[in-house]
């Protein structure tokens, strides 16, 4: 199934039938991905009684409480809910689900004390004279191990906060990234990079989100994609998420 749709001036064309899923799965038994120390995602059945909601223990059918720590296991979309006093859910802010997206890819730049940071220089590179609601930053090297990392004590790369202040100012909705934080893994509480997106707590945007730990295969190209945003409807600040992606066909 295919559909057509315009974007600035140009008409495109997607395919609904090809869809790269840039989500990373979740395994029970798998230690990652995972991230600040967050305890590692699980499920295990109910019991009650002589009864296992296990189905390979007897039971009838599969009936398993998830644990789960959005922020610390695998693909998530988060609002300003994160950082803000205030409470603001990830379901009351992501209201629509298919946006233009840019996918770019970016070697992190490596600062005099070991950092590992995306610059507003480079993302000025990037942006220049296209603007999509949606920017997919594809961070190398780009390895499947990212699929199953465990981040936590690593000092991962991370986004420069004026890299994140060009990224609002340009008027970009929704960034994803496949890094598990826009800002340092231990800043000392001071969250400069979300601060920056989200211009908290001078305005408290309540429409942009930021989606963490993607993974882009290296075989899908830089370029335009439709992208279809997809989160659990959890009234907290952040949800696991299924980011998918579509190719766009210029006609």
């Amino acid at each position: 199934m295919k559909i057509t749709l315009q974007h600035n001036s140009s008409i495109y064309q997607a395919n609904l039938t090809q869809a790269i899923d840039i989500s990373i799965s979740l395994e029970v038994d798998q230690v990652g991905p995972n991230c600040f120390w967050a305890p590692p995602f699980s499920a295990s059945p109910v019991i009650s009684g002589d009864w296992i909601g296990d189905t390979t223990n007897g039971g009838d059918v599969n009936f398993k409480n998830v644990n789960i720590n959005p922020h610390g296991n695998g693909t998530h979309t988060e609002c300003v809910g994160h950082i803000a006093k205030e409470k603001v859910t990830i379901n009351e802010v992501l209201t629509d689900y298919h946006h233009i997206a840019q996918l770019i890819t970016i070697f992190p730049t490596r600062l005099d004390n070991g950092d590992r940071v995306i610059t507003k220089t480079q993302i000025e590179e990037f942006l220049e004279g296209q603007i999509p609601p949606a920017l997919i930053i594809r961070t190398l090297p780009n390895t499947d191990d990212k699929i199953r990392r465990v981040y936590s004590g690593t000092n991962p790369p991370y986004v420069e906060a004026e890299a994140l202040t060009l990224i609002r100012e340009a008027g970009i909705t929704h960034l994803l990234l496949d890094l598990p934080s826009v800002d340092r893994e231990q800043d000392d509480g001071k969250l400069a990079g979300h601060k920056a997106f989200w211009d908290y707590p001078a305005t408290i945007d309540k429409k942009k989100t930021i989606t963490e730990m993607v993974f882009v295969n290296n075989n899908v190209s830089d370029g335009l994609y439709l992208l279809n945003l997809q989160i659990a409807s959890f009234e907290i600040d952040a949800s696991p998420s299924k980011p998918v992606l579509y190719e766009l066909e210029e006609i």
